[in-house]
């Protein structure tokens, strides 16, 4: 693992996590570990700047452009500040077919921000994503790990109030 110039670092338990991830691999194909350790990183850092970026590459021992492809290819991770709580909101076919784009409307109305920005409370950032897999259940959205699912206006403004005060 090579030195990086800057002062991002994990923390000594999220490093070990990352050893720990990086060593599942054989010697040379430590590049495998690449999404579960921006995963680790994102954690830590909110977001993946450049050098936060470049310390995954200085990691895995790979080059920071093999990193930026995977961050810039993948909606799940963010390339900028983003707020405590990312809504990412689909806006496929399906979830439109089934009153998305009504319940996409008083969302962003509700936030008072469009796609990409962040509440100027710092608590919601609104991100348009593609298919969530969850087409039967629409229109959806995703926070973290959970998803919220059969989405009106109402059930928007009580999911929108319960994170307020978390």
């Amino acid at each position: 693992m090579t030195e990086t110039k800057n002062t991002i670092a994990f923390t000594p338990e999220r490093l070990a996590k990352a050893k720990e991830m990086i060593a599942r691999y054989p010697e040379g194909k430590q590049k495998s570990a690449i999404m579960p350790v921006m995963h680790l990183a994102q954690e830590q850092f909110a977001w993946m700047s450049q050098d936060v970026m470049d310390y995954v590459a200085s990691l895995l021992d790979i080059t920071p452009i093999e990193v930026y492809e995977v961050a810039t290819f993948y909606t799940m991770f963010h390339l900028e500040p983003v707020g405590k709580h990312v809504i990412e909101y689909c806006r496929t076919g399906p979830c439109v077919l089934m009153g998305g784009e009504e319940v996409y409307a008083h969302l962003t109305q509700k936030l008072g921000v469009k796609k990409g920005q962040t509440t100027s409370d710092g608590l919601f950032t609104l991100k348009e994503v593609e298919c969530l897999a969850a087409c039967g259940w629409g229109p959806c959205f995703q926070i973290r790990e959970k998803y919220y699912m059969h989405l009106t206006n109402q059930k928007v403004d009580e999911i929108i109030a319960e994170l307020s005060n978390q």
